[in-house]
């Protein structure tokens, strides 16, 4: 009796073990393999305006997020707007924050510093703009860090 209930034992242990492997190596169910590419480069910032000239230790004054991919999204009050701007300029906020612009703003010195930080078409950004005042920043800063 003693060996039918111990092999019996030693059965469910095989068998409980065989389990446990085969579901082990089958790895989570529903799991994406590892690895598998995306169907869009992904895109979103935060985008940030700073008193200062240092965005790390000035005080944040506005600050919204802009997700481009798969669609315009976030709390930028023109995302639409804003990602197509970023489309155009491939990206590249220093061109969408030139001084070019010919407007008549006062020559006084209180800078605001723009940011934007995150993701852009699956590369890391962290990009900081310094303007010498708002009526600058109104004029320079295309439709990206307007909000």
């Amino acid at each position: 009796m003693r060996s039918i209930a111990r092999s019996l034992g030693l059965s469910s242990a095989a068998m409980a073990l065989t389990a446990v492997t085969a579901l082990a190596a089958s790895g989570p169910a529903g799991a994406a393999p590892a690895g598998a590419d995306s169907l869009y480069a992904p895109s979103a910032l935060v985008l940030s305006i700073t008193a200062g000239e240092d965005p790390a230790y000035g005080t944040v004054l506005r600050a919204v997020t802009l997700s481009c991919m798969p669609g315009p999204d976030g709390t930028h009050p023109d995302p639409a707007a804003a990602c197509a701007e970023l489309r155009a300029e491939q990206g590249r906020f220093e061109a969408i924050t030139e001084d070019g612009q010919e407007v008549a703003c006062t020559r006084e010195w209180d800078p605001v510093t723009v940011n934007a930080a995150g993701v852009w078409q699956g590369r890391l950004v962290n990009y900081a703009h310094t303007f010498s005042n708002q009526c600058a920043l109104r004029h320079g800063s295309g439709t990206v860090f307007d909000f």
